[in-house]
């Protein structure tokens, strides 16, 4: 095995988390990987991974020549792309990741679109209301809702998400419009889990912020189904604006509390390659960006 083959293959063993995993992935013997990873590490004079009967780790070292090893082969797959003409199509293996709901009504749209548009190309999904690791996990564009901690990662802006407060016409219209967060206490309340896990909902009075401790009398594991109790006339529930803008545009829900809404939270393409993204990736990332800034539910 060569040396470029030979870092993919570690390469390989650090997005999967084995070597067994790595060598079902590059349809070879569980062997071949071993080997190709301790001439490297002979060849480097470094101990890369940590291995044991039950899990491979890491080291220190082994994480900086993933980085560069990832940097070096998207080079030269960008290089033979060059050299195979500026119109070359995208190829390969693409995995997307983002929460569960928002990716399967926004993400799942521009997957189709892109592979349509790119046949060559195969894209894994990852719908999953958990961070991934993009690095550790080999993933190579996510979409995030919320506020980004401190990263080596490259993120675009594309739009934002309000959480809002709503309820049916006729529920509106037996129980009031409450005009303050306080008048929420004499009123039916559904709670997502996944928006409002306590019973404390917080607002903004201006720059003050406002506590108002509840007692749902629905609590609901999912966001469709409190949409779907508030729509049917319970009660008052807290989602984000882009689950329930249909049915605020065609009347089934009314928007409650308006100018006490918290800021909303910002949304992002991210990716780990930056200037050395693959033509498969920027393709993807230029996709995602123009149909996540059009769409006006996301502004």
């Amino acid at each position: 095995m060569d040396r470029i083959q030979a870092m993919a293959a570690f390469l390989t063993v650090v997005e999967t988390g084995g070597f067994a995993s790595a060598a079902r992935k590059l349809n070879v013997s569980p062997s071949v990987i071993t080997r190709a990873v301790v001439e490297l590490e002979e060849r480097l004079g470094v101990r890369l991974l940590t291995r044991t009967t039950r899990f491979v780790r890491v080291t220190e070292a082994g994480t900086s020549y993933a980085d560069s090893c990832r940097r070096i082969l998207a080079d030269i797959e960008e290089a033979e792309s060059a050299a195979a003409g500026t119109h070359a199509a995208p190829q390969g293996q693409l995995t997307v990741t983002s929460s569960v709901n928002f990716g399967r009504m926004y993400v799942s749209p521009i997957v189709r679109a892109y592979l349509e548009q790119f046949p060559k190309v195969d894209i894994n999904c990852w719908f999953m209301d958990r961070m991934v690791n993009l690095v550790d996990e080999g993933v190579d564009v996510a979409v995030r809702i919320g506020e980004l901690p401190d990263s080596s990662l490259q993120a675009v802006k594309v739009g934002q998400v309000r959480q809002v407060l709503c309820a049916s016409p006729d529920y509106l219209r037996r129980r009031g419009i409450p005009e303050r967060p306080e008048e929420l206490t004499a009123h039916v309340m559904i709670a997502a889990t996944g928006i409002t896990p306590t019973p404390e909902w917080r607002f903004r009075d201006g720059d003050k912020p406002v506590l108002v401790r509840l007692q749902p009398r629905l609590t609901a594991t999912t966001n469709e189904a409190a949409a779907e109790s508030a729509a049917a006339g319970l009660g008052i529930t807290r989602l984000p604006l882009y689950q329930i803008a249909q049915a605020v545009e065609d009347g089934t829900l009314e928007l409650v509390l308006e100018a006490f809404e918290r800021p909303a939270v910002p949304i992002h393409v991210v990716h780990r390659e930056g200037r050395h993204a693959t033509h498969k990736v920027r393709a993807f990332i230029d996709m995602a960006v123009d149909a996540l800034r059009s769409d006006p539910r996301l502004r």
